[in-house]
């Protein structure tokens, strides 16, 4: 195997904590002494411990001499642990491949100058593209003070969402319903507004994967908090957590009893939450990937500000027809020109289903530097 097999192992890893190491970022180290393998891990879930603390665990008195491979930047500050550059050194690691430099201003570019400061030879920039992809979720929370924000479609090759009498179930087939369990777990969150909240009661778990705590955080977004107490979220709040965005006068009481918490966020018009504060207070909560799933108010109101950095759009071999409910509200561009440039990433099959991802081309993947 050569450099790029390795790291593709170190980011194979990392994938695998997705949606459950925040308020840390998932990273991946293998560790390689003559061209085989001793240790390989990823940080925990719950962000601690880190990956590269125990690979050297695992790896023991072998590690000295040793080649590592790092999806991001060893940490280089003391936090709930000590710094992973250190631990590194003291090791006795001869060489280290490090995908991407660490953004976090604790570390950035301290990690990889402490090393090199030891004597160890390190490389930087190996798949950093990947790498990137891979911890966009804490890239943007560093970068632009909120969560990367994923928008979860299905609809009709014409873009409906529901028959005109809400009649929604099912429009995609069970592949892809699946994959949207699949979302869910490698996000942090999942995202509603009121009103799919109100008409569908939705349970918003992780069904059809087996059992794979850490459950996601459910968000909803009203400013009235107009939900129900008896609704499947509030009734389960104790179970699996639920996070409340409201405006300041909302009455919340009931629901805080129940387990919910409750996150005050200033409107950005009388009735209307300001999105991007909404977003930033999530972040500062630790939040680094969220899932929105509905309805296409919110999905129209975030694509419009510029806060949906990727849509996955699972489209299902039916046609609705005008009557139908569209998938987006109205957006308010009077020119194609002010319209979302999105970038095509990818498409599969999801069984009978087609499976879409797009971003956008301004969006901060497509400015990630590679080294």
């Amino acid at each position: 195997m050569d450099h790029a097999d390795w790291m593709h192992h170190a980011l194979a890893l990392a994938r695998q904590g997705l949606g459950r190491t925040w308020p840390n970022p998932t990273v991946g180290c293998v560790l390689v002494k003559d061209g085989r393998m001793l240790a390989s891990a990823r940080t925990a879930d719950g962000g601690r411990p880190h990956a590269e603390p125990q690979a050297l665990a695992d790896a023991g008195a072998e590690a000295r001499g040793a080649t590592a491979y790092i999806t991001l930047e060893p940490c280089a500050h003391h936090g709930h642990t000590p710094p992973c550059a250190d631990a590194l050194v003291a090791a006795g690691i001869k060489r280290a491949h490090v995908a991407l430099r660490d953004p976090d201003p604790r570390t950035a570019g301290a990690g990889i100058a402490r090393m090199q400061a030891a004597g160890i030879e390190v490389q930087t920039g190996l798949l950093a593209r990947q790498a990137a992809t891979v911890n966009a979720g804490f890239l943007t929370r560093i970068h632009r003070r909120r969560p990367f924000v994923t928008l979860k479609l299905a609809t009709t090759v014409d873009g409906r969402i529901a028959m005109a009498s809400g009649e929604s179930r099912w429009i995609t087939g069970p592949m892809a319903r699946i994959y949207a369990h699949h979302l869910r777990a490698t996000h942090d969150a999942v995202l509603i507004g009121a009103g799919t909240a109100l008409a569908d009661d939705p349970r918003l778990d992780i069904r059809h994967l087996g059992h794979v705590p850490p459950l996601p955080v459910r968000i909803v977004l009203s400013s009235k908090l107009a939900l129900p107490a008896d609704s499947h979220l509030a009734r389960t709040a104790r179970q699996q957590p639920l996070w409340c965005l409201c405006g300041p006068r909302a009455e919340s009481a009931e629901l805080a009893a129940l387990g919910a918490e409750i996150i005050p966020v200033p409107e950005a018009v009388p009735g209307k939450l300001n999105l991007t504060d909404a977003l930033e207070a999530l972040a500062e909560k630790g939040l680094t990937r969220i899932l929105c799933e509905g309805g296409g108010q919110l999905a129209a109101a975030l694509l419009a500000e510029g806060l949906i950095d990727e849509i996955v759009w699972i489209t299902a071999g039916k046609a609705i027809g005008g009557t139908g409910l569209p998938a987006l509200g109205a957006l308010p561009f009077a020119r194609l020109e002010e319209a979302p440039d999105l970038e095509h990433i990818e498409t599969r099959p999801l069984g009978s289903d087609i499976m879409s991802v797009w971003r956008p081309r301004n969006g901060l993947l497509a400015h990630m530097s590679t080294a």
